[in-house]
């Protein structure tokens, strides 16, 4: 499988790690998996121009205001969170542990 080249090193990263792990190899597992890490790429680039401006932004009356990149943040993760969920992705871990039981 070749992975997009549109993607960051880290999409990259990501698409060959679930390419793998999890053998997608049909179109439109692919297509999916393209689509999460592209959310993933722009979930990221947000994330870090907010650490860079801050979360909250003047506006031109001097109120502060949720940078507008919070919401691509948001959106982005949540893109991101459907398109492995229609994947149908086990993202639970495999063994007991630490954490929340599992409700039966």
């Amino acid at each position: 499988m070749t992975v997009p080249k549109h993607l960051s090193k880290a999409g990259q990263h990501l698409w060959m790690e679930l390419q793998q792990e999890y053998n997608i190899d049909d179109k439109a597992g692919l297509l999916l998996l393209t689509t999460a890490c592209e959310a993933f790429d722009r979930m990221k680039q947000a994330a870090d121009i907010i650490k860079k401006e801050g979360l909250h932004l003047p506006d031109r009356f001097g109120q502060f205001k949720a940078h507008p990149c919070a919401t691509i943040e948001r959106d982005s993760r949540a893109a991101m969170m459907t398109a492995i969920k229609a994947l149908n992705l086990d993202v639970e871990p495999l063994q007991d542990g630490p954490g929340r039981p599992l409700g039966r």
